[in-house]
Order: C-alpha cells, then structure tokens, then sequence
C-alpha cells in the first residue's frame, strides 16, 4: 500500500457539479472558450461552470476537498481569476499526490448560448492543461428543455464526472 492506504494503479472516480446565474456582460466562458452571448455569468472567478465542475470532479476523486477550499471565493485574490489557472493548479496538485487523470466528461446545461460550435475547442482547451489526449476529454452540452433556472435562461450549469489513476 501507498500513501493513504491506495495502491499504484488504483482507480477513482470523482464528480462535481457547478452553477452561475447570468448577469452583467457580452459573453460567457465556459471551457475556457470566451463564448458571445447577451449576458456574461455572475461569479468571484470567471464564472466558468464547466471548468469548475471538473476541477470539483477530480479533487473528490483524489478526496481532496473542493474548489471552494482551495480556491475561496471570499478571498480577494481569486476575484476574476481564469478558470484554466484553477484547473491547472488542481491538476499538479494531484499530480503532487501521485494522481494522473484518465479521462473527463462534461455536461453543460443551458438553452442558450448555443455550445456546439465551441465543443472542440474546449476539449481541446481542457486536454491541453490536464495534459491528456483530447479523445480523453467529452464535452456536451444540453438543454433543460425549458424547465428551472436553465430552462428559464436564469443561468447556467455543468455537472463533470472524472476518473483519476494512482501512479
């Protein structure tokens, strides 16, 4: 056994979800792709929903806490921090407790803006900083048919799922 009663080669998996409503703006980030719209999202950070999730994802994975305690929103110096800054500060912190990501998956909730042609680019954006394969990355995006807060065009949401490997 290793570090934390794991094994070299151990598997785990990690989920995470995030929201932000709309507010002031022209445009929306969302896996670090600078999106237009007619509103920008309400956040401490970026706003970056989809980034957000992910890294709450593979924190859980490696049972490391979340984003908010690592990067507090009621801390001054994390005020409109770049998302991609975050994820890859979590990423070498797994890397720092002998965790590699295998693959991500990503689920955007809105009705608009409209994501799919922006899908490439955030995966490839999301691939680049946690170092893996593109082909490891999926990113989707769906609607809420109209129903909630999404569906009412309030906000946005993503949930992400994530599966690390020890050594």
């Amino acid at each position: 056994m290793s570090e934390g009663g794991t094994r070299a080669g151990e598997f785990r998996v990690g989920q995470g979800f995030d929201v932000h409503a709309f507010g002031p703006g022209d445009h929306v980030i969302l896996g670090t792709v600078r999106i237009p719209h007619e509103q920008g999202l309400a956040a401490h950070s970026d706003g970056d929903v989809a980034l957000h999730a992910l890294c709450d994802a593979l924190l859980g994975a490696a049972a490391l806490g979340d984003i908010g305690q690592h990067f507090p929103p009621g801390e001054e110096r994390w005020r409109g921090a770049d998302s991609s800054m975050l994820l890859s500060r979590v990423a070498e912190l797994l890397a720092g407790h002998g965790w590699r990501t295998v693959n991500t998956d990503v689920t955007v909730a809105c009705e608009r803006p409209r994501l799919a042609p922006h899908i490439a680019a955030m995966r490839e954006a999301i691939a680049g900083i946690l170092q893996i394969d593109a082909d490891r990355v999926s990113v989707k995006a769906t609607t809420t048919e109209r129903l909630g807060f999404c569906g009412r065009g309030e906000g946005i949401a993503a949930l992400a799922v994530a599966l690390i490997q020890r050594g």
